[in-house]
């Protein structure tokens, strides 16, 4: 846990921040520069104070990360569009009562054709709940915090790996990001645990800081972007290496051919060893178990 402020002769911030509030009203007093800096918004969101807020955004979270004996995480990326199968099935009989209406709208088979990806690829939704529930049930324990599965906070595969945590009342965590169009963090956050960044950057931090393995479901540029900082922060020995877990090779192998970056010598052959597919929550717990010698509860 984190260490109690010393105490001093001096008054803490706080102190301080409750006197200010008793201050008398005058010209001077109302003045914004007689505000205490750290309570001055507008002095404080200055761009010229851009260092100090990148540092409080990484303090933050690593205090209450601390508070709560986080000792070590799993990461799990992967679509905010992905469902849940009882959605995707919903949205798929509504495309189908669509274009049952309107047969000869090229919208309406779009629509259709749309919402049965998304029922297939709702097993991936299945299998990250399935596998958050096994790490959370068989790493957590009272005495301590270890594996804790971490998300981008959102819906889709993130909400699957946070519910997977609260299937079993284990913690989980969230980093959220301000987006310009509305976004809130899925219900299945442990509250206290769930986070919100401004900078890209010292969220994917975050990501990495206690990682001890990477689970990477199907996604868009948002999932490729934190897989390929992982892999190269691994690559050139930035950070330890660790199991980096690519789920459904069909995915992968169709949107990425890793084989042509080797040919073409823009990575080494032994790059490829970086990261391995899986198909199945029961995999990506035996990799990851191996990686840590964990035991399953029997």
């Amino acid at each position: 846990m984190a260490s109690s402020p010393r105490k001093t002769l001096f008054p803490s911030a706080k102190d301080d921040a409750t006197t200010t509030t008793h201050q008398p009203s005058t010209p001077q007093t109302e003045s914004a520069a007689y505000r205490l800096a750290f309570l001055d918004n507008d002095f404080i969101l200055q761009d010229a104070l851009r260092p100090v807020r990148l540092q409080l955004e990484l303090l933050k979270p690593e205090l209450l990360m601390q508070e709560h004996r986080i000792e070590s995480t799993v990461v799990l990326f992967g679509s905010a569009r992905l469902l849940d199968a009882e959605t995707a099935q919903a949205r798929l009989d509504a495309a189908k009562a669509v274009l049952q209406e309107q047969p000869d709208s090229a919208e309406a088979q779009t629509r259709l054709n749309a919402a049965q990806a998304g029922l297939e690829h709702s097993r991936y939704y299945e299998e990250a709940r399935k596998l958050s529930r096994i790490i959370s049930d068989n790493c957590q324990c009272a005495e301590k915090n270890t594996h804790v599965v971490v998300t981008g906070g959102g819906p889709g595969i993130m909400e699957a790996a946070n519910r997977g945590s609260d299937d079993v009342q284990a913690k989980s965590i969230g980093l959220n990001i301000v987006l310009p169009h509305e976004q809130a963090p899925n219900p299945y956050i442990t509250p206290e645990l769930c986070f919100q960044f401004h900078y890209f950057a010292i969220r994917k931090m975050h990501f990495l800081i206690r990682a001890r393995a990477l689970v990477v479901f199907p996604g868009g540029f948002g999932t490729l972007d934190e897989l390929f900082e992982a892999l190269t922060l691994i690559q050139t020995r930035k950070i330890a290496p660790m199991p980096v877990l690519l789920f459904g090779s069909e995915f992968w192998n169709k949107v990425i051919n890793f084989e042509a970056l080797v040919d073409a010598g823009t990575i080494s052959p032994q790059d490829l060893d970086l990261f391995e597919y899986v198909k199945t929550a029961e995999e990506a717990w035996e990799r990851i178990a191996a990686f840590d010698d964990l035991k399953r509860k029997t």
